[in-house]
């Protein structure tokens, strides 16, 4: 109980969010804004558009949701700030989402519910409901113990531990759901000690993120934008399988692009449909390695 005599928040739902005015709003009305077991954080990061005004008229509205408006962008970097520098311990869950995702009803209810019947997991992931090849996804899923960013959950004991271990994720690096998941598969371990079931992906949960809008340019843009970032991920993933290998996670750096020196050269364009995206994301890369040099 509070001083208030409140019952404390069991779940904290933290809410990512960069540049998603258009849809931030849908998102917070699929969250459980109205009970007072769910702690929802939103994080505003490095946004230039209304995203924190639309959360401040939504906090203004619940009690029990908070507007973190931060100007530092990148995920990872907020991703560290809020669940490991400012969330409390002690929670049962930790719920991550998306600020472009619509979460399904139930979805809380299940993914809680799926950590509780699996101990062996620390992370329960939702499925995609919509999407061009959402049907492929789905299964993928199902069958590598997959997670997605857009939403999951994480057992609150294992974040507490997490916290006190003093791991972090390189606060440059794209997309938080792969480490995440790696840390819930090894128990934040090495890699030898991988396993499937650290993550238990759940069907009864699910979300709808924002489909491609095939006549709209801005939608195009923003995928193509998508593409070089999944380029640079797929070369940061490989990096990363290298350091949980051969020191675990205790040997994860800071900043990726400090060790991009020992590993660009290695690199190169995969074929195909990636050919230009890699190209791209290589580039960008080396700038980012000499600008970490020259700092």
């Amino acid at each position: 109980m509070t001083a208030s005599g409140q019952p404390h928040a069991s779940v904290a739902v933290v809410v990512l969010a960069h540049n998603e005015q258009r849809r931030i709003g849908l998102c917070l009305a699929s969250l459980p804004c109205d009970d007072p077991e769910y702690a929802i954080h939103v994080v505003v990061n490095g946004s230039s558009d209304g995203t924190a005004a639309i959360v401040a008229q939504a906090a203004a509205r619940h009690s029990n949701l908070t507007l973190y408006d931060w100007a530092e962008p990148g995920k990872s970097r907020s991703w560290n700030r809020i669940v490991l520098g400012t969330l409390q311990a002690g929670f049962e869950t930790v719920i991550l989402v998306d600020g472009d995702a619509i979460v399904a009803d139930g979805s809380f209810d299940a993914l809680r519910a799926a950590l509780a019947a699996h101990p062996e997991a620390r992370a329960a992931s939702a499925l995609p409901l919509n999407g061009r090849h959402v049907a492929h996804y789905r299964q993928l899923m199902l069958d590598t113990h997959g997670i997605f960013g857009d939403l999951y959950a994480l057992r609150g004991a294992f974040v507490d531990r997490m916290r006190d271990s003093g791991i972090r994720l390189p606060m440059d690096l794209i997309g938080d759901d792969g480490l995440v998941g790696a840390l819930a598969k090894t128990d934040l371990g090495p890699l030898a000690d991988w396993m499937e079931h650290g993550i238990h992906p759940t069907v009864e949960a699910g979300f709808l993120c924002e489909p491609l809008a095939v006549a709209d340019w801005r939608s195009w843009r923003m995928q193509y934008r998508r593409m070089i970032n999944y380029a640079v991920r797929h070369f940061q993933d490989r990096i990363i399988t290298d350091i949980l290998r051969r020191d675990g996670p205790s040997g994860l750096p800071t900043q990726l692009a400090t060790l991009y020196p020992a590993y660009l050269a290695q690199f190169h364009p995969r074929g195909g449909v990636w050919a230009w995206f890699d190209r791209c994301a290589l580039a960008r890369m080396g700038h980012q390695m000499n600008a970490v040099a020259v700092g």
